[in-house]
């Protein structure tokens, strides 16, 4: 079965190069092209793509609010968004907006076939640890109000006590093995918590549950992982 991808970047060129590298595939289809963040809300309504590869910076509608859109209108499309720093405040209001994860634009053609391939198989291309890093680089940027901490802890209190210990080591950036070591279980044991956290918050993938973390206090900016 195909991918189907729908290219949102108001740089013409960068769209030629991603559909050439994609198109090069053979398990990948582009859906269509936006260049910018109003058309890409527009046509992924129309095409509905299984990922959408998003510019976080461009005119009219910006990739941050194209992805809150998108998502809120077909919670099955997976964003990757587009950018130019590893770390920045574009990038963390896309991860909290519900983005799957995030690339540099000078990406290496095999990188970015394979992180579209993971987003679209349901999982994350950011790991937890840098996800962190953003939250805590830019939480005076965007501050969680006590209404929404107040509606995560809610959401929070669905967890058994097992299941809220690993929220939080993987809110710390821990793998899955190095969970299992430090709770002296099977890896597969944690894998099917970290499952069982993801159904219950209704969360798509581990970076999202770092976030959930983070809104929530779990994790605070400057402590130690």
């Amino acid at each position: 079965m195909s991918i189907s991808v729908l290219l949102a970047d108001d740089q013409a060129l960068l769209r030629r190069g991603f559909r050439m590298i994609l198109e090069a595939e053979g398990d990948f289809e582009i859906a269509g092209e936006a260049e910018d963040g109003a058309s890409a809300i527009t046509l992924a309504r129309r095409v509905r793509p299984s990922v959408v590869l998003m510019d976080i910076r461009m005119p009219n509608t910006d990739g941050i609010e194209a992805t809150r859109q998108i998502i809120a209108a077909d919670p099955a499309v997976r964003v990757l968004v587009l950018t130019t720093f590893d770390v920045d405040d574009y990038a963390f209001g896309a991860l909290r907006a519900g983005a799957s994860g995030f690339l540099l634009k000078d990406v290496r053609p095999a990188e970015l076939v394979t992180a579209i391939r993971t987003v679209a198989s349901g999982d994350a291309v950011v790991s937890p640890r840098v996800t962190r890093r953003l939250l805590e680089e830019y939480a005076s940027v965007l501050p969680v109000s006590s209404e929404q901490r107040a509606a995560r802890f809610r959401q929070l209190s669905t967890l058994t006590e097992r299941e809220k210990e690993t929220l939080l080591a993987v809110a710390r950036g821990l793998s899955n093995a190095e969970i299992a070591e430090a709770q002296f279980v099977a890896e597969a044991t944690v894998k099917s918590h970290v499952g069982r956290i993801l159904a219950k918050l209704g969360l798509r993938d581990r970076v999202q549950a770092v976030v959930l973390a983070y809104e929530a206090g779990l994790v605070r900016p400057g402590a130690s992982a």
